[in-house]
């Protein structure tokens, strides 16, 4: 587990380079390279013409919806946005030239475009689009007859896509962090899927041959595809994981077992509309966008300030959670317009709530942020997370922080300071990682929580309280966060910080009565 933890936090750094917009946009853009080049061998059904010619009709129909929709909606365009759902949509339905076929993809695109803006809910979509496309095709084509218009086909689930579309597929999902849910549906499906096909041979009289079994659930289904690019996006997926397992199960047996109604039998893309509308029920109060109303900014350390906002409505979150906030701004890096912070603000503060932010990279969104004045509005997409403490209060906690990677705990312990008339204090020891002393943001937070803190830096910070300790000569590794926490194993540790550290120390976390990570590469 060592190993994985380690690899797995490495991966996250990685991924954590690009804006999840953009990596989905650069892998479904490899996937339909590849499917070209396949194509020209006849490796895949669909020819290099129908291919060539549903992705311009695909794109351009997605591309002016998506215009007119946010014209009327005042929002500024993401192409990103526009270009992916082309690009997923390519792969569910079945490329043609035929006149009529064409008509149908464009019906799908047009779609799935307006439904970002017609079927939503204060701002944020509820369904996934290119799903939602697929599905009221397939029910124009039942309803009208017109069977030329054509269906979702999931042509993508062909034994020559299958590696590009794990591969690429894999580091989509570990950007989403959606990993766990992702493989708890691929188990569901792809089991259903095998008791449903075998069942049919069955009902012929058939005998089913376990090698032609597997090959055709593992290698000729669409439900990597699925899993990847429509299963695992964020903002259709509610805010908690066992909330997130739930939605797993329910699109698994739905994407395992199609569903029929008359003489209509839906598809996968069904299941994940059913899927986004059991997560809405969830967690339609904090998926919804909502307003933040800058207030202003504290200096904290030479590199760090906490900003605060006004929310323009009720907001619910748990101490640990995140927001993604975004600040459109002109020519975008890489990484696009939205960014997760940890709040740092105890949900008892609201209205008022805070982020934190380290100066220094030169990132278009911190420029951005950083030009912002009192009374700007900014929009929040969401609030999300995992990182809470236990219900069990009398379970021992290891906080460790590295950097900005405070914020959360900093949350948490406001949380427990403010709601201590209501119950007991929690047995806290915290070790707060930061390139120097100068550096320790939130010291007054961390006092006042009268916790033990072990402190990791260059230099010794002036004037500690009795209850902090410098870790003078310890390296920061496993062996040295196992010498300054002895009882780690009796603890549940939390860390919060970069990928490149939670490896590092994963030898010793792993020791841990329990674990629970907060990666992240910078914004």
């Amino acid at each position: 587990m060592t190993a994985v933890t380690s690899a797995w936090n490495r991966l996250l750094a990685f991924v954590g380079r690009f804006s999840m917009y953009r990596l989905v946009l650069i892998a479904l853009a490899l996937l339909t390279v590849i499917s070209l080049l396949l194509s020209l061998f006849d490796a895949v059904t669909p020819s290099t013409l129908a291919l060539l010619v549903t992705f311009a009709v695909l794109n351009i129909v997605c591309v002016l919806v998506d215009l007119v929709g946010q014209r009327v909606t005042g929002r500024a365009w993401r192409y990103e946005s526009s270009l992916i759902t082309a690009g997923i949509l390519q792969f569910v339905l079945y490329p043609t030239t035929e006149a009529m076929g064409l008509v149908g993809i464009a019906i799908a695109g047009a779609v799935a475009s307006a439904s970002k803006y017609v079927i939503a809910w204060r701002g944020r979509h509820i369904v996934n689009p290119a799903a939602f496309g697929a599905t009221v095709l397939s029910i124009v084509t039942a309803a009208t007859g017109v069977y030329a218009l054509g269906a979702a086909g999931w042509w993508v689930g062909t034994p020559a896509l299958a590696a590009p579309v794990l591969l690429l597929g894999f580091f989509v999902v570990a950007r989403a962090d959606k990993m766990r849910p992702v493989l708890l549906f691929l188990a569901v499906a792809l089991v259903v899927n095998a008791v449903r096909v075998s069942l049919a041979y069955a009902g012929a009289g058939q005998a089913v041959d376990l090698g032609q079994l597997l090959s055709m659930v593992l290698w000729s289904s669409p439900f990597f595809f699925l899993a990847a690019f429509m299963f695992s996006e964020p903002l259709t997926q509610p805010p908690r994981r066992w909330q997130q397992y739930i939605v797993a199960v329910v699109v698994g047996v739905f994407a395992g077992a199609p569903l029929s109604v008359g003489v209509l039998t839906f598809g996968p893309e069904a299941a994940v509309v059913i899927g986004n509308l059991v997560a809405f029920a969830f967690a339609y109060a904090t998926r919804a966008s909502l307003k933040l109303t800058f207030l202003g900014r504290e200096q904290l350390t030479p590199s760090v300030e906490e900003l605060s906002f006004r929310a323009s409505r009720m907001m619910r979150f748990d101490a640990g959670q995140y927001l993604e906030l975004e600040v459109p701004h002109a020519h975008a890096d890489a990484r696009g317009t939205r960014r997760e912070f940890s709040i740092v603000s105890a949900p008892e503060e609201l209205p008022v709530v805070k982020v934190a932010m380290r100066r220094g990279s030169q990132s278009s969104y911190k420029k951005a942020l950083a030009a912002i004045d009192p009374g700007a509005e900014l929009s929040v997409t969401g609030v999300w997370g995992d990182f809470v403490l236990p219900a069990k209060t009398s379970t021992p906690v290891l906080m460790v922080a590295a950097g900005i990677g405070v914020t959360p705990f900093v949350s948490q312990l406001r949380h427990l300071r403010l709601e201590r008339q209501g119950g007991g204090a929690r047995d806290v020891v915290f070790v707060y990682v930061a390139s120097g002393a100068e550096e320790l943001a939130f010291r007054q937070d961390l006092e006042d929580a009268g916790i033990p803190v072990i402190v990791f830096t260059r230099d010794e910070p002036t004037d500690l309280p009795p209850h902090w300790t410098w870790a003078q000569g310890v390296r920061l590794d496993a062996a040295g966060l196992e010498q300054v926490v002895p009882d780690l194993a009796s603890r549940h540790a939390y860390i919060s910080g970069p990928p490149g550290l939670i490896a590092d120390l994963a030898p010793a976390l792993e020791k841990a009565h329990g674990l629970t990570t907060d990666a992240f590469s910078g914004y």
